[in-house]
């Protein structure tokens, strides 16, 4: 396994930890303060001030760009929703090759409004995968499919652990890998065979991390630094890199109770220390 605890090389921002409503300038800032080489932006902020002028900066700063989130959310009651879905996924996809993003996130999305349809959700989530699939694989831009997990199947994810992941991977071929986020698998008792078939099938585009309170308070606001939760860290750390995964550990942190109340530097500089110590 590799030895983090002195290389920030190995760490990758997603610019969410520092909050949503930060800008993309205060995250570049941050990584070139700290000797973070990596980011993965997310499109709001990209959009905030300018995709052009924030993707500018991150280039100026020599930054890696591990993913871009997000596509997904791609269930809709309509043909006309789901027009406008495919429409915006495509949009993402060509902001990813703007930017030589290592893969799109996709985060799928739950039911359609108004729906208690979950098979017929899943079903237009592989159909809509595939559409975007023939726009995405001619460019070279990677699909990261991310398994949430189950608490957020109504609304944000329907695709709900990594081996679901990897059967879309199958059925709709090259160009199409996962993102391990411990947050949303650690609790799968499948997850070690899985992480294994997803490195025999060169499946594994990223990996995040966080920690999960034993006593959540909030089901998408309060993940928690590493090492302040349950989650085995270096376990999964070792199973992810042992089935062939080199990249950066991607720190992404939606803690609107906590982390997000505080100052960027506090929070970039606990981020290192954490990936040195407990990653």
């Amino acid at each position: 396994m590799r030895d983090l605890s002195r290389d920030t090389g190995l760490l990758s921002l997603n610019t969410a930890t520092i909050g949503w409503e930060r800008t993309i300038r205060e995250a570049v800032e941050a990584c070139e303060k700290f000797g973070i080489a990596a980011v993965d932006p997310w499109r709001h902020q990209m959009h905030a001030g300018g995709f052009a002028e924030n993707a500018r900066l991150i280039r100026n700063a020599g930054l890696e760009v591990t993913g871009l989130c997000r596509g997904g959310f791609f269930a809709a009651p309509d043909g006309a929703g789901r027009d406008k879905a495919m429409d915006d996924n495509r949009r993402a996809v060509d902001e990813a090759l703007e930017l030589g993003a290592r893969c799109l996130v996709l985060v799928v999305g739950g039911l359609a409004d108004g729906s208690r349809d979950l098979a017929g959700a899943r079903r237009q989530v592989v159909d809509s995968i595939a559409e975007l699939a023939e726009h995405a694989r001619p460019a070279g831009m990677p699909l990261a499919i991310e398994p949430m997990h189950p608490m957020y199947c109504a609304d944000r994810g329907c695709v709900n652990t990594l081996g679901h992941a990897l059967d879309i991977c199958d059925a709709l071929g090259e160009g199409l890998g996962v993102v391990i986020d411990v947050y949303h698998v650690w609790w799968d008792p499948d997850l070690e065979t899985q992480i294994a078939r997803a490195g025999r099938g060169g499946r594994i585009l990223a990996y995040h991390v966080c920690d999960w309170r034993r006593e959540t308070r909030d089901l998408l606001f309060d993940r928690a630094m590493m090492g302040d939760g349950v989650i085995e860290l270096k376990k999964i750390r070792a199973l992810v890199e042992g089935a062939g995964y080199d990249g950066p550990c991607e720190v992404e942190i939606f803690s609107k109770l906590d982390w997000w109340k505080r100052p960027v530097d506090e929070i970039v500089r606990t981020c290192v220390e954490r990936h040195r110590s407990v990653v």
